[in-house]
């Protein structure tokens, strides 16, 4: 217990010693604390022994209201533990990244990415509803102050923006929850915060219509966080206004918080309704990869551009969790650890940019390769990551989604599924728009005539930035590139380590979704049964080609039971009548 609980204590303590620091040491409090974590994450990552397998480790739990059933618990299965692993991964990178962006309210700043840290690692190893919901909602302080103090010009209205849509979302999933939570109560005859009772009880007891309430409850809160079409517009203003810092926080973890929501809740508590309404949820996914990619086909704000392709790129997210088979879900949470890296990358490469320039208008700038032909690279290589080039990490997660959700039918004998070729093929288009759009903002800006904006030699506050990259942030980007590198040649090494905890998340789907299947058969067969004899279309339209070809084509095969004036063939002209008159 001790041991999970340190990688929450440490951060916090850090954003403790920070308040008592002076501020020429804030940095350092922030860049020690941020890799002690990570370091600590990756003893307990090498301790963890259900890599590859289904179960939960560095679990523990002390009471806290036993009366009603709460208790700080922790622990982890292999998709939580590569979450955690990335959380505390960034974090130094971004405490790294910001020394010389921030230069006024240091101790705030540095002391809030300690305590951002300390609530996100919390929503990953939690094991209770309570200390979940508490850490899941208490992420949206710190990044609301980021954003509020060291934001843009408008970063008062997208900090409230921010907030709002996030915290109401979150109130209306915290309603269903709780709903679980108390009918478990009723059930059981006690109340009980337990994640994997209360999952365990909500997939085998609630009616199909209570979960399908429950998953419109769950969706309003994960959903919004994601986000998925129509509720993302908060994201690209709250991305563009953030620090750099905060833009690569949001986009590589805390939009993550959604997406492993509906892993962690959504999928294993409500099957039934899940069943029910995946086409629908996956059209919004596609809806939401294909509108985004277009804005950011005309967007001249780099970042903003960058921000929008999120919502495209999570679209691909959800459609592979929705496709209910193991390919999948894996390619899903595959996802979330690669955008987290490339496109975290990319706003640490705009960041750069934007401290020398102070403007990302890409009809300000263009050929930079020339000067800054560090930059250039990163910038060209992070691109091509999150476009899905073969061999850089972003291709094996999006082909894994879209392979996903082409075998969902009802024909796929391990894992059937209610998606099928259309939504993938429809879904594809998006990553020509990505691979358009993207490529573009790279010819505009690295390539072609050089072009700069006006500076003031470069001085940003009391730093003087070198024209290429400076080792330190040549050092931000390095750890970024060797991942995308290792994650796309050798993906086997995430996909291995959460093979059998996908398995057990989507055990129960194959029997219901042809149980589901078989139901919707006989709905239809009792219909079509039902229907009296010489009315719409002919019974025999429907029937399965048994006949013989004597017996298809004998006159008497096409004898209506009707008069001829009331039978269909009396609206076709005689000019298109066969010689003779009627067939």
């Amino acid at each position: 217990m001790l041991m999970t609980s340190l990688l929450i204590l440490i951060p916090l303590a850090a954003a403790v010693a920070i308040i008592f620091a002076r501020v020429e040491q804030a940095k350092w409090i922030a860049l020690g604390g941020s890799l002690v974590a990570f370091v600590w994450s990756l003893i307990l990552a090498i301790r963890f022994d259900e890599w590859g397998g289904d179960g939960f480790a560095l679990e523990g739990a002390v009471a806290w209201l036993p009366k009603f059933g709460i208790s700080i618990a922790w622990g982890a299965d292999a998709v939580a533990m590569m979450l955690v692993l990335l959380s505390t991964f960034l974090m130094p990178l971004c405490v790294w990244g910001s020394f010389t962006a921030i230069t006024s309210r240091i101790k705030e700043y540095y002391g809030w990415l300690m305590v951002l840290l300390g609530a996100m690692v919390g929503v990953f190893l939690a094991r209770d509803l309570v200390v979940f919901y508490i850490c899941f909602e208490f992420t949206l302080v710190p990044m609301f102050f980021l954003i509020a103090i060291y934001g843009g010009e408008n970063r008062a209205h997208a900090s409230v923006k921010f907030f709002i849509y996030t915290f109401t979302g979150s109130l209306i999933g915290l309603v269903g929850l709780l709903y679980i939570a108390w009918r478990h109560s009723v059930f059981a005859g006690d109340w009980s915060f337990d994640i994997a009772a209360l999952t365990a009880f909500a997939a085998s007891e609630l009616t199909a219509q209570e979960q399908a309430w429950l998953l419109l409850a769950l969706m309003a809160g994960f959903a919004v966080k994601i986000p998925l079409f129509p509720v993302h517009t908060w994201l690209p203003l709250a991305h563009t206004e953030a620090p750099t810092a905060g833009s690569v926080i949001l986009a590589a973890v805390l939009l993550k918080l959604g997406t492993y929501g509906l892993y962690r809740f959504v999928l294993p508590m409500l099957p039934d309704a899940v069943i029910e309404y995946a086409p629908f949820i996956a059209v919004l996914s596609i809806i939401g990869i294909l509108y985004a990619a277009l804005i950011c086909w005309v967007q001249t704000d780099i970042k903003k551009l960058i921000a929008y392709s999120s919502v495209s790129h999570l679209g691909f997210c959800v459609l592979g969790l929705f496709a209910l088979n193991p390919l999948g879900v894996q390619g899903s949470v595959l996802y979330m650890l690669n955008h987290g890296l490339s496109t975290g990358a990319l706003f640490f490469l705009v960041g750069m940019i934007y401290e020398r320039y102070h403007t990302r208008d890409m009809d300000r700038m263009g050929g930079l390769a020339k000067k800054m032909p560090i930059w250039a690279f990163f910038m060209v290589f992070f691109v091509l990551a999150s476009v899905g080039l073969p061999g850089l990490n972003g291709f094996v997660s999006e082909f894994l989604c879209l392979i996903a959700t082409f075998v969902a039918t009802p024909e796929f004998t391990e894992y059937p599924g209610v998606l099928g070729p259309w939504y993938a093929a429809i879904a594809g288009i998006g990553m020509i728009f990505a691979a358009m759009y993207l490529l573009i903002m790279v010819g505009k800006v690295v390539f072609g005539p050089f072009k700069e904006p006006a500076t003031e030699d470069h001085h940003h506050g009391e730093h003087t930035l070198p024209a290429d990259l400076s080792p330190r942030e040549i050092g931000v980007l390095v750890p970024l590139a060797v991942l995308c590198i290792v994650l796309g040649i050798y993906p086997k090494i995430a996909t291995d380590a959460m093979e059998q905890n996908v398995q057990t998340t989507l055990a129960a789907y194959p029997a219901k979704v042809e149980a589901m299947l078989a139901a919707r058969q006989q709905s239809a067969e009792d219909t079509q049964a039902s229907k009296p004899a010489g009315t719409g279309v002919p019974t025999h339209a429907f029937e399965e080609p048994h006949e013989s070809l004597t017996e298809m084509f004998s006159p008497a095969r096409y004898e209506s039971p009707m008069p001829l004036a009331s039978t269909p063939i009396a609206l076709i002209p005689a000019a298109h009548l066969p010689k003779g008159g009627t067939p």
